[in-house]
């Protein structure tokens, strides 16, 4: 792993040797069962506008957060100082507040060590990426869009983490990673363009076609025209779909749904969607990103979150599977906290079908780039409403005519899922209103959109 020039990163030996600290401070204070999170990351971000480059930033931190547990009272406390001093002030205080806290009987003990399979996601280059590199890359975007009298606004950013975690009962792991990510809006009179990707190397990912992409879909949608609000087949490029389906994701909780806060809740194992609609959770995937174990330690696990449409399995923390009878899956956030559990790495199963092949087998219909505004109107049929942005295109005899105005929906994800007609290869998408997934295109049939909307 790379390190940044002050030493800011933490390797696996110097987080061991940190816990080390946090033990020993734990021990004089009288409190054997201890647990500490470690994080750091190098960021650095170039950002334009008005086909020019305007800022360079950069930004480093680590941290570290204890856990104590005291006669079944927890707490924790965190700080961003690791000398030994800053190490016993946050373990006294963690104890102070567990000390004052009620004691809750169903507080588990710490885990014992499981066997994580580890995940390379770390890439060398793109950790030691430099303003020059993405500055380059940014130069040669903005020359595409401006060349087509158009302006360019967007983000390059580059860099690196790590996330560990270690307890008295023996867990030890630690996670390195490195994150790439472009955006570009390519700006016209009347109309825009965009496109973002994402990637643990930044080799992966291609500013220039990305800029093209922009830069045709504002040229394409200059002037755009009226058409009635109502419902459409429509066609949701990868991040449409990220943005809205991805709304549905933590409900797929064992907390959530034993709450009755949940759309599954009385619903596992009932068909739901369509027999084509295939979601799993799996940190492995080559595509995905992030960390292989929870908040406790415990190791992620795939799991088969829709099965041919049927809802099958759910995210357990260590809590939540007691209680459920179960073993977790690895999919807990630190302790304490309200929300129990989530998938965060998910993978909507692909067909083979391109987006050429689903406009050319539209007769009429609305192609969609991205979704944005995003909120719930009703929880239990999951119906969100939003609008469209930055390429909006009406479809009319199997090829794309004209840029339309954009529209605000109210569609209920349930529905949407019952009534996709294809489904292009999967690929990694990022959006703006959830985190990166990997996704397919879709071709849904009966999209309602209920206005349209005056910008």
């Amino acid at each position: 792993m790379a390190a940044s020039s002050d030493g800011v990163m933490l390797s696996q030996d110097e987080c061991r040797r940190l816990f080390g600290a946090v033990q020993q401070a734990a021990a004089s204070l009288g409190a054997s069962d201890v647990e500490a999170l470690f994080g750091a990351h190098c960021a650095a971000l170039t950002r334009f506008a008005n086909n020019t480059i305007h800022q360079n930033v950069a930004e480093q931190d680590r941290w570290l957060s204890v856990r104590v547990i005291v006669d079944r009272r927890t707490a924790r406390a965190t700080t961003n100082r690791l000398d030994a001093d800053s190490i016993r002030g946050a373990v006294e205080q963690a104890l102070a507040l567990a000390r004052s806290s009620t004691p809750n009987s169903d507080l588990l003990p710490l885990p014992e060590p499981s066997l994580i399979s580890l995940t390379k996601r770390f890439d060398e280059i793109t950790a030691a990426a430099t303003p020059a590199h993405r500055g380059q890359a940014v130069a040669e975007a903005i020359r595409i869009v401006e060349s087509a009298g158009q302006t360019a606004a967007g983000i390059y950013s580059t860099g690196q983490s790590i996330e560990a975690i270690f307890n008295s009962r023996g867990v030890s792991a630690w996670h390195a990673e490195t994150m790439a990510q472009f955006s570009i809006t390519a700006m016209a009179g009347d109309s825009s363009g965009w496109a973002k990707a994402s990637a643990v190397s930044h080799s992966a990912i291609d500013p220039a076609a990305l800029a093209r992409s922009a830069s045709e879909k504002a040229r394409l949608s200059n002037n755009p025209q009226e058409i009635a609000a109502g419902r459409y087949t429509v066609i949701l490029e990868p991040a449409a779909v990220l943005d809205l389906v991805g709304q549905m994701f933590g409900d797929f909780s064992a907390t959530s749904v034993n709450d009755s806060r949940s759309f599954l809740t009385d619903r596992l194992g009932t068909k739901l969607f369509g027999d084509n609609i295939d979601i799993s959770d799996d940190v492995a995937h080559p595509l995905q990103a992030g960390v292989p174990f929870d908040g406790e330690g415990v190791p992620r696990r795939k799991l088969m979150l829709v099965d041919g449409g049927v809802p099958r399995e759910l995210a357990y923390s260590r809590s939540s599977a007691r209680r459920a009878g179960v073993e977790p899956t690895g999919h807990g956030f630190p302790l304490p906290n309200e929300v129990g559990e989530a998938p965060l790495n998910i993978v909507i199963a692909g067909g083979s079908t391109s987006v050429d092949e689903m406009i050319s087998s539209t007769e009429r219909g609305v192609l969609v780039t991205r979704l944005w505004y995003i909120r719930e109107v009703e929880p239990y049929d999951k119906i969100m409403t939003g609008m469209t942005r930055d390429g909006t295109f009406f479809i009319e005899d199997g090829r794309v005519t004209r840029g339309l105005r954009n529209f605000r929906f109210n569609q209920g994800i349930i529905e949407l899922l019952c009534h996709v007609e294809a489904l292009s290869p999967a690929v990694r998408a990022s959006g703006e209103e959830t985190f990166d997934m990997v996704v397919p295109a879709m071709k849904v049939a009966n999209f309602n959109f209920t206005e349209v909307t005056r910008f």
